[in-house]
């Protein structure tokens, strides 16, 4: 256990109502004490609450609650206290100060997490899913990251781990007995276990595309020729004026970004320049980063002029920017004016020459037809990716790289099982794959590793 006193303000920086400071070490009361004036925190019981005075020296610095927690029960399972403050900055800064010249230190980023994951209260993924939950932006986030808190993805694994684990020291107990040629690890047995361990872990990792979209949002690269739309279009969809409608063609010079929330589920929305051939040095620009912006993207909505009489040049747009992993929309626009296109021989057209299997849409942004339709589109695709095995869900890059080095590790045991190979081999395939499994919830981590985890974490955390 970590022998210093850590000190941290909890809340957010700026004035507010009140303000917390963390205390958390074995000397939390006794510091504290020193700039106290109320009760005796030595001898009060655990996760009570007290009133008083902060001093320093013969400075009263504010009015305050105390609450004090006693190990082990509390977030770091140290001595803990808590101040409540009126929430000026400068006071924080001055109890803070007060703290630090009677024996506390500073803490430094994500520290406080960091010594429940080293004290054995959380394990690594549970201490990352605390980031998490504290940066979720919407629903689905927040219920992925609490889930992940409660321990959801180290029991997926645990349970694996444990079976294979079992199976790996009967194997170490062969090596034992080598000279007498006996087995005690059944292979056929192990095999089963193999293959259900392999589905367990494909399904973790093909739920990563789900949970990135939860965590990071979905790119959604709203694209056309110019004047078809596209800004009419974010600004419905937004409720806002957000950017600049005109008549005149390439008004859109630049990307536009912003966060769309539909049913939980966020989907970031790129507003690009319109897609044409041009001499305008600044409009290139904007073309040239549209389709940038598209190969970044997971879905494409392409907007059709509804009133456009050639549409030759939009089938060749969306033959050059369609790839396999892109999900594609196709909205004809502006069906509030009569329509030019015959749209039964514009979707046989489509259905000829997209590669990709698309979804078509009427709509009018200006008049609002067909929003919440295309809203629905949206929606349903990331609603698709959705495992229906389970509740656990893979948010973070680097579970997402722990589960396929684990996976082609035990495809690796199987491999070695298969083709019989020597106990001595087969015994150090094992040990790799139970440590990838070991990765996620930190039974197997290094210095490194756990210093870049906790210093993205805030101070205070």
């Amino acid at each position: 256990m970590n022998q210093d006193t850590i000190c941290a303000l909890a809340t957010a920086n700026g004035i507010g109502a009140i303000g917390i400071i963390r205390v958390s070490g074995n000397q939390s009361f006794e510091i504290v004490n020193k700039i106290f004036e109320g009760k005796n925190l030595e001898k009060v019981d655990s996760h009570t609450v007290h009133y008083g005075f902060i001093k320093d020296e013969d400075e009263t610095i504010d009015e305050v609650m105390i609450s004090v927690f006693h190990a082990p029960k509390t977030f770091t399972t140290e001595n803990s206290v808590e101040i409540s403050f009126h929430g000026s900055p400068y006071i924080g800064k001055k109890i803070l100060e007060a703290l630090i010249k009677n024996g506390a230190r500073m803490a430094k980023a994500g520290e406080f997490t960091m010594r429940a994951f080293m004290n054995g209260r959380i394990d690594l993924s549970q201490a990352e899913s605390i980031a998490d939950l504290i940066a979720s932006e919407n629903e689905a986030s927040r219920k992925v990251a609490l889930n992940q808190l409660k321990g959801g993805i180290s029991n997926e694994i645990s349970f694996l781990r444990n079976d294979l684990l079992n199976f790996t020291s009967l194997i170490e107990l062969e090596l034992d007995f080598a000279e007498e040629d006996v087995e005690f690890a059944d292979r056929t047995a192990l095999k089963s276990l193999l293959y259900k361990i392999e589905d367990k872990l494909n399904s973790l990792i093909e739920s990563f595309q789900y949970g990135n979209a939860i965590k990071n949002g979905t790119a959604v690269a709203i694209i056309g020729k110019p004047n078809a739309g596209k800004s009419t279009l974010l600004n419905a969809l937004l409720k806002e004026e957000r950017a600049i409608v005109s008549n005149i063609a390439g008004t859109t010079r630049d990307t536009i970004e912003e966060i769309l929330h539909i049913k939980g589920h966020a989907f970031r929305l790129i507003d690009t320049a319109g897609l044409r051939e041009t001499a305008d040095e600044i409009e290139a620009i904007g073309v040239k980063k549209a389709k940038e912006k598209v190969e970044n993207a997971e879905i494409l909505v392409y907007l059709i002029d509804s009133q456009s009489e050639n549409l030759d040049e939009d089938f060749r747009l969306l033959l050059e920017i369609e790839r396999e992993d892109l999900h594609i929309i196709v909205c004809l626009t502006k069906t509030d004016l009569d329509d030019k296109i015959n749209s039964s021989h514009f979707l046989t057209n489509l259905i000829a020459n997209l590669k990709n299997e698309f979804s078509l849409l009427s709509i009018s942004a200006k008049e609002n037809w067909n929003i919440q339709d295309l809203k629905n589109e949206l929606s349903s695709y990331v609603e698709h990716l959705k495992s229906e095995e389970g509740n656990v869900v893979i948010t973070n890059q680097r579970h997402y790289e722990a589960l396929q080095k684990s996976l082609n590790s035990v495809k690796q045991v199987g491999e070695a099982v298969s083709s019989q190979i020597t106990t001595e081999l087969l015994a150090y395939e094992l040990r790799n794959a139970l440590e990838y499994l070991g990765e996620i919830s930190g039974e197997f981590s290094n210095d490194e590793v756990l210093g870049n985890i906790f210093s993205k974490f805030c101070i205070g955390k």
